[in-house]
């Protein structure tokens, strides 16, 4: 199928041939008619990439810090390589579709297979979609004037949060799409309304749908107009739909409301705000966020679940219904917003337009698309040249399932530097597979997972999607007999870890497929130096492994015990894994003590080894990111080893210890090879059998307590 993408380096828009997704859980697969070019949200977007390494800075000092944090603890060069890695990633551009439900995914109720639907769906020929982001479009409203439903909604929720009454006095500023929206809807509630802009061409749209105007081109002064136009009373509220780095929409709002009046910022304006502006009126100012409740909440866009009616009235996909309503009615009229139409394969000369290269005024730009069905759900395309020698029994020839930024950034560099040949790379939305195959050279890309299981010139998968989903597709794969690369955590669940056991056991001719976790510190330089050292010196020892995690929000998917599992099950099994590698002996009892927290990842995990060794984990994310991000220390007669972040490795009364690296090296390239050199040589896993289930065991077990 054909989708837009845009490089977030150089700017640049590309019609790409992408996977069509699938219709998973919850979610509608659209075949899509029409779509609509948000000028002001897209014009940024292409801004943004057109800008230098300098400009993109300034524009993001919250990006910049992390970066800077980032240099600190892990090294300039990690960190640039993944700067540059995230710029390089292709962003899909687009979120008002309209479009034809071609399938229905699991659990979804109200829609059916040829319904016509509008949607937050991408500028592609087949888009996949939360059911709650999803309207039906009544019959008298046309594909066309429909796209216009998501970006409506936006404007509608930007006047429902200004609580306007009937004759009441509004001033909207910025009449771009969303400001004339935004004057129809107030003029349809029996508000006066003050249109404010520079463009001539729109302050004469705003006065045909009913709005006394501001030319601000002519110098005209919209505190004073607003003044008269109040009756001298100031407005009610003032509606800010502008996009501009500027103060000065804020400021002038304040001055024009009437005491106790109500700001909303629809739009993007610069936020110095003067105290004494809104101090002595007691103004009320609120940011208005997309199409309503609902929108960025996991749990109503992913997971369907809708608030109901009675306690919030209108949601996104209310918002979404409400604004096809008013067209169907009559009384929300885009049909003068519109001013050029392109074919999906012009896509090109239409950001042109947006973004001002043309030399032409624009303001509502459709796309259309082809009507082919057969053409745009086809779910794998090529993108390299088949090689032969992927197919011999002992070359790995490896196809991913999951293409996001720890594969790309870490997984396939490593993979690739191992000399592994590359299949196919599965995604669920298809756009990040075709980046992650474009850049490593697969052979082809696909958001058909089953297809990588049923091919024959697959020999090794490796899985690098969210957490709920690696027993599923770690068991798949072995029943298929391919070998099997699976990022961390191996499974969330002691019965899945049963079941993956189960499948491990070796078939009639005593052969069984490899499985390998990606416990990739056991591989770096310095823990394989350490366990040298330690060779040295008998007896018992004490590891203490200091993890300064870090919080990360509560809502984030990796807190999520259905989806990530939590952060002990999902990263604290690296660090059980660490210190059963460094003692070399099974682990004997396990306790957990946990700080309270609200998600419980705050803790200290103490381990008993067979050979009386003992070793603490501590897993903490109330900590600074001053302090290293991961430490290792062995005590052991009268002897101490350091290991800092995998950078610096010291030794006190521990002669030769010294090792330090000029940038951080966790073995995710060593632990890469010693799997494809596995999978070449036909050998056994890199990393024991039995210790990958006993510390899965134990992280499972210790998260539980």
């Amino acid at each position: 199928m054909k989708q837009i993408l845009q490089s977030l380096r150089s700017g640049s828009t590309e019609v790409a041939d992408v996977p069509s997704p699938g219709a998973p859980r919850g979610s509608v697969l659209i075949h899509t008619s029409r779509t609509l070019i948000s000028a002001g949200t897209e014009r940024m977007l292409v801004d943004f990439g057109k800008a230098n390494f300098v400009q993109k800075a300034l524009q993001q000092p919250d990006k910049v810090r992390m970066v800077l944090e980032k240099i600190r603890t892990d090294g300039l060069m990690p960190t640039l390589e993944a700067v540059f890695s995230k710029l390089d990633q292709p962003m899909p551009l687009g979120y008002c579709n309209v479009g034809v439900v071609r399938e229905t995914g699991a659990g979804v109720t109200g829609f059916s297979v040829g319904d016509r639907v509008a949607s937050n769906g991408k500028h592609a020929e087949m888009v996949s979609v939360p059911v709650n982001l999803c309207a039906k479009v009544p019959d008298g409203v046309t594909d066309e004037h429909a796209s216009f439903a998501v970006l409506g909604a936006i404007a509608l929720q930007g006047v429902r949060l200004a609580q306007p009454t009937v004759g009441e006095t509004v001033a909207v500023t910025g009449l771009g799409l969303i400001g004339l929206v935004t004057v129809q809807i107030l003029r349809a509630q029996g508000c006066r309304v003050l249109g404010i802009d520079f463009d001539q061409a729109k302050l004469a749209m705003a006065k045909q749908f009913g709005a006394e105007v501001v030319d601000l081109s002519a110098g005209q002064d919209p505190v004073a107009v607003a003044q008269a136009f109040s009756r001298g009373r100031g407005v009610d509220a003032v509606i800010i739909t502008a996009a501009t780095k500027s103060n000065e929409p804020m400021h002038q709002a304040a001055l024009m409301c009437r005491q106790r009046g109500r700001i909303v910022l629809v739009g993007v304006t610069g936020l110095d705000l003067v105290r004494d502006d809104f101090y002595k009126k007691e103004l009320t100012f609120q940011v208005s966020s997309s199409y309503g409740p609902g929108r960025y909440d996991p749990n109503y866009e992913d997971k369907g679940q809708d608030y109901p009616v009675g306690f919030v009235r209108w949601t996104a996909q209310r918002n979404f219904e409400a604004v096809l309503d008013m067209m169907a009615a009559g009384t929300l009229d885009v049909a003068p917003l519109i001013s050029h139409r392109f074919p999906v394969a012009d896509a090109a000369k239409a950001y042109a337009l947006v973004a001002g290269d043309a030399g032409e005024p624009s303001l509502g730009i459709v796309l259309t698309y082809p009507t082919d069905v057969a053409a745009a759900t086809a779910r794998t395309v090529t993108i390299g040249p088949a090689n032969a020698a992927s197919l011999g029994a002992q070359e790995p020839a490896v196809s991913f399932i999951g293409s996001g930024n720890y594969v790309t950034g870490m997984l396939l560099p490593a993979f690739k530097a191992a000399g592994a040949t590359f299949r196919t790379v599965a995604s669920s939305g298809g756009v990040s597979g075709l980046h992650a195959g474009r850049k490593f050279g697969f052979q082809q890309t696909t958001t058909d997972t089953d297809s990588i299981f049923a091919d024959s010139a697959t020999k090794a998968v490796a899985i690098g999607t969210r957490h709920d989903s690696h027993a599923r597709f770690v068991l798949r794969a072995l029943k298929a007999g391919k070998h099997v690369f699976v990022e961390k955590p191996l499974c969330l669940t002691i019965e899945e870890l049963d079941e993956i056991e189960a499948a491990c056991r070796p078939n009639a001719a005593g052969a069984a497929p490899i499985l390998m976790v990606g416990f990739n510190r056991r591989f770096a330089p310095q823990v394989q130096r350490v366990k040298q050292l330690m060779g040295g010196v008998p007896g018992p020892k004490s590891f203490v492994m200091t993890v300064n995690a870090g919080a990360i929000p509560a809502d984030h998917w990796t807190q999520d015990p259905e989806i990530g599992g939590g952060r002990i099950i999902g990263e604290g099994c690296h660090f059980i894994d660490l210190l059963r590698f460094l003692a070399g002996e099974r682990i004997t009892e396990h306790r957990t003590t946990t700080m309270q927290s609200p998600k419980g990842d705050t803790v200290s995990i103490q381990l008993s080894f067979a050979d009386g060794s003992i070793g603490t984990v501590h897993y903490f994310a109330n900590g600074t990111k001053a302090f290293p991000k991961e430490r290792v220390e062995v005590f052991a007669q009268g002897r101490v080893l350091q290991l800092d972040n995998f950078r610096k490795l010291r030794g006190f009364n521990w002669p030769g210890a010294k090792m330090n690296l000029w940038r951080q090296d966790k073995g995710h390239r060593a632990c890469a090879a010693a799997f494809v050199d596995a999978v070449r040589r036909g050998t056994s896993s890199p990393i024991p059998l039995a210790e990958i289930l006993e510390v899965s065991r134990v992280s499972i077990q210790a998260a539980a307590r």
